[in-house]
């Protein structure tokens, strides 16, 4: 089973990977969960869905913290918000992906803490629909530790690493993430400073997918809610000004300076 296939094949791996660990045979797993040994067999080869109390049990089971729950929750992409699902699976097939925000920290290198304070924030949302999204957040991050993991290029705002979110303790532990983050072979991440002068990226955040060195997608910031397209045309502009908001940005090492800087300040 190829884990980054799909994520329901990576919650087939994980499911098979924690028994074998805790040495039980399906049949042994089926009586302790309460189900068939052929549904265990099913799901560990990915050929039937797993249901949110399956995953559950599986947690119980193997005595772990919502591990298997929030794997169960990435196989329902269907539950992510709809103006976002398409823009999720062109993510999934990306080799290179540059994202610029100039508000907030990018969602693929978010914290859960910080993702939760962005995402409580929308209008009327409920305790359930926060923690749906807030598990589909954290399991996108799972195609940066992948072993063909895509490049990520991210270029943010100054204001993104000085603006707090949720309190210190929040943002401290965000901005040590992205510290931590940076170190990953494939990750870059670039500052625009205050000190830049007005530029073509203040209108809004967005995201371009590139593969095989080729850009074919992209996601773009909107109000109420962002959109994803494929347009040749649209995406040609896109990168123009990606590359353009980078002119503005400060070189890598000097970046993370500035948010070690910031960690500073908050510390202060």
């Amino acid at each position: 089973m190829d884990p980054h296939e799909s994520p329901r094949a990576l919650f087939a791996f994980e499911l098979r990977r924690y028994r074998e660990a805790a040495n039980m045979s399906q049949r042994q797993l089926a009586r302790r969960l309460g189900y068939s040994d052929s549904m265990v067999n099913m799901i560990e080869r990915a050929k039937r869905p797993p249901s949110k109390q399956f995953a559950e049990l599986c947690d119980r089971a193997f005595s772990l913290e919502g591990t298997m729950l929030r794997l169960y929750m990435a196989t329902t992409w269907h539950k992510a918000p709809e103006y976002l699902r398409p823009w999720l699976e062109e993510e999934e097939d990306a080799t290179a992906l540059r994202n610029w925000e100039p508000m907030v920290v990018p969602g693929l290198l978010q914290t859960r803490a910080y993702a939760r304070e962005i995402l409580a924030t929308w209008p009327g949302i409920t305790d359930d629909e926060l923690e749906e999204r807030l598990t589909n957040r954290m399991q996108r991050q799972t195609l940066l530790h992948r072993d063909r993991a895509p490049a990520l290029h991210v270029i943010i705002d100054e204001d993104v690493i000085r603006h707090p979110i949720g309190g210190t303790e929040i943002m401290r532990e965000q901005l040590g993430h992205l510290l931590e983050i940076a170190q990953h072979p494939l990750v870059t991440i670039q500052i625009v400073p205050y000190t830049a002068r007005p530029h073509c990226g203040l209108m809004g955040g967005f995201i371009i997918a590139e593969r095989s060195g080729s850009s074919y997608a992209a996601y773009a910031d909107a109000q109420p809610v962002g959109r994803t397209f494929d347009d040749r045309g649209l995406i040609s502009d896109l990168i123009r000004k990606y590359d353009a908001i980078r002119a503005e940005a400060v070189p890598f090492k000097q970046s993370l300076r500035l948010i070690e800087e910031a960690v500073i300040r908050i510390d202060a």
